[in-house]
């Protein structure tokens, strides 16, 4: 099949429209739907319901979708292994994995901890858990770390590792005073949030399940660290993986509070495409190394 026809199909699909796309592609409308009637006679289906509106994905249109995003990475890696040798690995994170967990992960495999199969040129991508499952599924990175936020995967996924959970405020907080808090105690407490369906959310929820509904959550749309300096000035607490925060544990900014029933810990995830090609030796060669580092887990008392 004519790769040509694939990216120009991927490409309205994306853009919504044949100009928009043939604009992006460089070619004439007309060439650029030529294309697509080719694409279409040889598939024996339409993919697109066109109006003045633009281009729609008919249902036959959204079944080739992932499969033509897979061919046509599958061709820029075979591309680039021929020039370079080395396959293409793109890497998304959340902040706090990137920042924390995953350096020295990349370190090892650069530095030959995984053999030759690691060899890769590695790229990664920090971005929130929203963009980084679309990036993921419309095939611009090909592996992704995320914390467990209890939604059930889709695709291949496994879990590589776990963190700490633990609860956090401001020093001048009242609870930061108090030697060991009941459940009881956190009734009174603010829990702050960073954003619907992010880890601090989840792990409130469940947590939440023995503090009853009159629990109070305050939300910090879209922002750890905003989540975070909020809670360093005393505004409430948070339930937090330890590796987004043990900055500010270090420095004195929070304190990690002492709840009497522990905490659960909370799951590192990986989740990647199929179909990576040359790309799935080194991917694979990740995961190994991701499973060998575990976050340090240090007790209470050396956080505080």
């Amino acid at each position: 099949m004519d790769q040509r026809h694939l990216r120009a199909f991927v490409s309205v699909a994306d853009l919504g429209g044949i100009s928009a796309a043939a604009e992006r592609l460089g070619y004439a409308q007309s060439t650029l739907s030529v294309q697509l009637q080719r694409l279409e006679r040889d598939l024996g289906a339409s993919l697109f319901n066109r109006s003045n509106a633009g281009a729609a994905l008919t249902e036959a249109g959204q079944r080739l979708l992932p499969y033509a995003r897979e061919a046509l990475n599958l061709e820029d890696e075979m591309r680039r292994v021929v020039r370079s040798g080395r396959p293409r690995l793109r890497i998304g994170a959340l902040e706090t994995l990137a920042g924390e967990w995953l350096p020295d992960i990349l370190a090892a495999l650069a530095q030959g901890a995984a053999g030759p199969e690691g060899a890769a040129e590695v790229s990664m991508v920090v971005a929130r858990r929203a963009q980084l499952e679309d990036d993921l599924a419309a095939g611009r990175l090909d592996l992704v770390f995320v914390f467990d936020n209890g939604v059930p995967t889709i695709g291949p996924h496994a879990v590589v590792g776990h963190d700490r959970t633990v609860l956090v405020a401001g020093p001048g907080h009242p609870l930061a005073k108090v030697p060991r808090i009941s459940q009881g105690m956190l009734l009174e407490a603010e829990f702050l949030i960073a954003e619907p369906g992010c880890t601090s959310q989840m792990l409130v929820d469940r947590f939440g399940q023995d503090l009853t509904s009159r629990t109070c959550v305050s939300m910090v749309t879209g922002s750890l660290a905003a989540l975070r300096r909020l809670a360093c000035h005393g505004r409430g607490v948070a339930l937090m993986p330890h590796l987004s925060v043990v900055g500010d544990l270090e420095d004195g900014e929070l304190v990690e509070l002492d709840v009497c029933e522990g905490l659960a810990p909370v799951s590192i995830e990986a989740r990647w495409r199929t179909g990576l090609g040359p790309a799935e030796a080194p991917m694979q060669a990740v995961l190994r190394l991701a499973r060998r580092h575990q976050p340090p887990s240090r007790p209470l008392a050396e956080t505080a």
